[in-house]
């Protein structure tokens, strides 16, 4: 889609949640896919135009427990279903343009009926503690290479944490785990677990998070 630009598209930066034919490409695939999704059932729950040109997002959810994978797996299903009518095809690659250009994530938010009910914030942090000394086996699972397709993404540069390090933060884009600023001051609600790659197999994060921050394993 990137040739409708007139060429090799420039910096990114007005892409972002834009609006305009010299901004955004490809929101009649992303409109359908949201419709179809709607009518099979899918919990999709929203979409936005990305940092990098033709790139988008879009969130499922919420969803409990292993049921998580089930409405992403099919959700990708039908937006490559969706993209044949277009004569597109889908990349789920985490870092499918190499340089300065934002890769692609599946930013996974997590919260138990504890974390949401009033004083959660210390169950937050409790479950973020956890996380933080299973690093390396989350990374092991949050892409299908065990870690090397995310390696290309996650550089400590654009909107990422390094894949060597844990880190987190109220609001912070380049910590491993966000937590929202409205939820900080709710001191109740969920937190972002941003290390999942694009192409995750969801039912693999949903194993790993659960066994970490419940299971203790």
């Amino acid at each position: 889609i990137n040739a409708e630009y007139g060429g090799y598209p420039g910096p990114q930066g007005p892409y972002y949640c834009g609006v305009g034919s010299d901004k955004v490409k490809g929101r009649k695939i992303v409109e359908a896919h949201y419709r179809a999704c709607m009518y099979a059932g899918i919990k999709i729950a929203g979409s936005n135009a990305e940092v990098m040109p033709s790139q988008w997002e879009y969130q499922v959810g919420p969803c409990e427990g292993i049921s998580m994978g089930d409405h992403l797996w099919v959700s990708r299903w039908i937006l490559c279903r969706i993209a044949e009518e277009f004569n597109v095809v889908i990349s789920f690659d985490p870092k499918p343009i190499p340089g300065d250009w934002n890769g692609a994530g599946c930013h996974t938010n997590i919260s138990t009926v504890a974390m949401r009910k009033a004083g959660g914030y210390s169950h937050i942090e409790a479950a973020i503690e956890k996380m933080s000394k299973k690093h390396k086996e989350h990374i092991e699972s949050y892409d299908p290479s065990g870690g090397a397709d995310n390696a290309r993404r996650l550089t400590g540069l654009h909107e990422t944490a390094s894949i060597d390090q844990f880190s987190s933060g109220v609001a912070h884009r380049g910590a491993s785990i966000r937590i929202p600023r409205q939820v900080a001051a709710d001191g109740y609600g969920y937190f972002e677990d941003r290390r999942p790659s694009s192409n995750a197999d969801p039912y693999a994060v949903t194993d790993r998070i659960v066994r970490t921050i419940c299971l203790g394993e």
